[in-house]
């Protein structure tokens, strides 16, 4: 390596909802996607955990910004300053007189156009990077679960992320099928802020809307283990006045069940473009789900019941892709499915 001292190498997977980074085997860095930026002066006045308690409470001098959306850049210059203060937080640890040479890998979702992968690698080196490699995020996630992605055999991952749900079969180091869907996270939250509405008449913001997604979210309605009803304050929508709701698990699977029919019916139709011989072994070793939409309760239990495979949820499912990108950093000379 030579002046290895003079080389920083970070793993990022930079994701629509929460961006983490890592550096020498360990996570350096995990906050939420977003930035508060000052109108005014379009300078930086907080980022990630911080700017997420501003979020959806700021005044007018004041935006804050979430600048992926369903998974791709949407706002070119909140993501590079935000990159940027992310890179800058994690180097303010270390002492060191020189500016290393910043060498990162990012995760990017499978179905990014060459625009949107060009966005990504810009912003990265706009904010430091010296060399930059790219990585498709179900390819991460693969590695990042542990398995074995350059065997001649056929490995199935499902990951649903903040933005998107990537689907993959991955075989001898490349993506044999794939499909990237953007119903995700996102989409689950806002679901649950119309059946609010409709539902029990009540506003609330997407804050507290992941809260109830986290409480309570579930996408089948018998569960073993039942979580607690979650109580929910808002103004009613008539009125506004204050009023309570008491949600319940089966009411939030009730909500999510048409953006959770759509992730099943892109499963299906991967499954059914995928070579026979790779999807005798899906069915053997069974498919893979990671990222923060695994976390929901039920969902294995409810596509293996759809799909007559076994689905298994990744050991920390929110920074599987995190990990892969982290694996991936150590061997960029070995693996061919890095892009530069």
């Amino acid at each position: 390596m030579g002046f290895s001292f003079l080389t920083q190498e970070l793993a990022m997977d930079l994701g629509t909802a929460n961006t983490v980074i890592f550096q020498n085997d360990e996570i350096v860095l995990d906050e939420p996607s977003i930035i508060a930026i000052d109108n005014n002066t379009g300078k930086p006045i907080a980022l990630g955990q911080k700017a997420k308690l501003m979020h959806e409470k700021v005044n007018p001098s004041i935006k804050t910004i979430r600048p992926l959306k369903d998974g791709v850049i949407a706002d070119f210059n909140a993501a590079e300053l935000m990159i940027r203060g992310f890179i800058k937080e994690v180097n303010s640890r270390r002492r060191s007189i020189f500016t290393p040479n910043l060498k990162i890998v990012v995760g990017i979702p499978s179905g990014s156009t060459e625009v949107e992968i060009r966005a990504v690698r810009d912003s990265a080196e706009h904010a430091g990077g010296r060399d930059v490699y790219l990585i498709f995020e179900p390819m991460a996630a693969a590695l990042g679960i542990g398995m074995d992605v350059e065997a001649p055999k056929g490995n199935m991952v499902v990951d649903i992320g903040g933005g998107t749900t990537e689907i993959a079969v991955i075989s001898l180091g490349g993506i044999v099928q794939q499909n990237s869907i953007k119903v995700a996270g996102d989409v689950f939250t806002s679901d649950i802020q119309y059946y609010m509405k409709q539902q029990h008449n009540i506003k609330v913001g997407e804050i507290t809307a992941e809260k109830i997604k986290i409480a309570v979210g579930s996408v089948i309605t018998d569960l073993d283990v039942e979580p607690e009803p979650m109580l929910v304050r808002g103004p009613n929508l008539m009125t506004a006045h204050p009023v309570d709701a008491t949600i319940t698990y089966q009411e939030v699977a009730h909500c999510l069940d048409k953006s959770i029919a759509r992730i099943e019916a892109a499963v299906l139709h991967v499954l059914e473009q995928t070579p026979p011989e790779l999807y005798s072994d899906i069915v053997e070793s069974g498919i893979y789900l990671s990222g923060g939409g695994a976390l929901l309760r039920g969902l294995d239990k409810r596509l293996s019941e759809k799909v007559n495979i076994p689905f298994h949820v990744a050991e920390d499912p929110l920074r599987a892709v995190a990990r892969g990108t982290c694996l991936a950093l150590k061997h960029t000379d070995r693996y061919p499915f890095l892009m530069r």
